[in-house]
């Protein structure tokens, strides 16, 4: 699945069973491959603490990610791996 990452920005997420999750704000990349690992439901705060917070509980892990349409639609839901 290829997909340009700016046209992800504020798109809706749904997991396949149709709940809305939120929209995409923010994205996590991999620097030496260049993937996403992480879509976030908000964006990174500068706090560790904070940020952590926000990982585990407003992001999705992009392997679960099943198809990027006019929706994002992932197979399991918020913070879960």
């Amino acid at each position: 699945m290829t997909t340009k990452l700016s046209r992800m920005y504020g798109m809706d997420i749904f997991t396949d069973g149709g709940k809305f999750l939120g929209n995409a704000q923010d994205f996590i990349v991999d620097a030496e491959s260049g993937e996403i690992s992480r879509v976030l439901l908000e964006q990174l705060p500068p706090s560790k603490e904070d940020a952590r917070k926000v990982l585990r509980e407003k992001s999705i892990l992009y392997k679960n990610v099943k198809s990027v349409e006019d929706v994002i639609v992932v197979t399991k839901g918020i913070g879960r791996e």
